[in-house]
């Protein structure tokens, strides 16, 4: 974990200092659509086989990184790793997403959650460990989870949702119950990245991911509220004193970027809903920003891809003193073809080195 870093453009990009070109990576970059992670997961016999065991995780961690020239890469897990030590019961059914045996849903549930013993999760940093000496400072480590109301949403719904009605209708019949809930989620929200950075995460990232599903000012008081409270226990340095980037990404959050910017992360990560160009003047040089090439992009065949990677680029404009790491503006979809990916990640670095030797 000694090694120096050979690529630290990414970490760069996110304390918006200078880099030569802009940084890529890609949310849920090791996944289905990649046919080395599906012989993969075969073996492993199951998705919870395979994200529970170190050996396996540092395995689909790198795979992406042989294919193409990535700038990050990103601990393979899941976001729901922490309500499952809390005893929920999470599985995943072929073909479904993932469900929980026992919801939280009355006041009984409620009362009997507790922040849980982080060496139920211990497989988790030992998977930050193996993949921080097998990428042997090639590109920087990203840990992650789910913001306290994302995985709020999940232990409450039970699993997926639509319309997200037992959830909302807690918010607005009991909602002491659901700060319940969320308090406890940012304790140990905190205490899971907190862990990932002593086992070496370099950056992590905190998946708001249905936070947008709200209403403004319930927005405030049930996802930003709690997320903040993440932010303040957050360690933002490592054992050895350098910075650990923090990234936030609310989907559907961009009506709200200022107020998330003023929590004091160093990047907002944008879906792709929102102007590049305009959240940049709107938050100025407080943080950096990250996205938000719309996913559907990279079904469209390569000029496109190409294309709308320009565009992406040139809507954040001139890098000056750097501050943009391009992403999608959520997960890759597993049905995309991997030489859409391979055209991206080049016009990325291509492009953006262009417009850097244009200003």
């Amino acid at each position: 974990m000694s090694a120096p870093l050979l690529n630290d453009s990414f970490l760069r990009a996110c304390l918006r200092q200078p880099t030569d070109h802009t940084p890529v990576w890609l949310m849920r970059q090791a996944g289905r659509y990649l046919p080395e992670y599906n012989a993969t997961r075969a073996r492993a016999g199951s998705f919870m086989g395979l994200a529970t065991s170190p050996a396996y995780a540092t395995e689909v961690t790198l795979q992406p990184l042989e294919r193409f020239p990535l700038d990050a890469a990103i601990l393979f897990s899941d976001i729901l790793t922490v309500p499952d030590a809390m005893g929920l019961g999470l599985s995943f059914a072929v073909g479904e997403g993932p469900r929980f045996a026992s919801p939280v849903r009355d006041e009984a549930a409620v009362a009997a959650l507790a922040v849980p013993d982080m060496d139920k999760l211990r497989y988790v940093f030992d998977a930050v460990r193996s993949i921080r000496q097998a990428l042997a400072g090639r590109v920087p480590l990203i840990g992650f989870s789910g913001s306290p109301f994302t995985l709020a949403c999940y232990m409450v719904e039970g699993s997926g949702s639509d319309d997200y009605r037992r959830i909302k209708t807690m918010l607005y019949a009991r909602p002491d119950l659901l700060h319940r809930i969320l308090a406890i989620n940012a304790e140990a929200v905190a205490q899971y990245l907190n862990a990932q950075i002593d086992a070496g995460a370099q950056a992590v990232m905190l998946f708001d991911s249905w936070g947008g599903v709200l209403a403004d000012g319930a927005f405030q008081a049930f996802s930003l509220a709690y997320t903040a409270r993440v932010l303040q226990a957050l360690k933002r340095h490592d054992e050895q004193g350098r910075r650990v980037p923090c990234i936030v990404f609310t989907k559907g959050g961009g009506q709200w970027l200022e107020q998330i910017a003023a929590l004091g992360p160093d990047v907002i990560g944008l879906d792709w809903t929102t102007d590049l160009g305009a959240a940049r003047a709107r938050v100025g040089d407080r943080v950096a920003l990250q996205g938000n090439l719309d996913p559907m992009v990279l079904f469209a065949g390569e000029a496109a891809v190409r294309a709308e990677a320009r565009r992406v680029l040139d809507r954040f404009g001139a890098p000056a003193g750097g501050g943009h790491v391009f992403n999608l503006g959520h997960g890759i979809s597993q049905h995309t073809p991997p030489e859409a990916v391979s055209a991206l990640v080049d016009e990325v670095h291509s492009h953006s080195r262009a417009l850097r030797r244009a200003t």
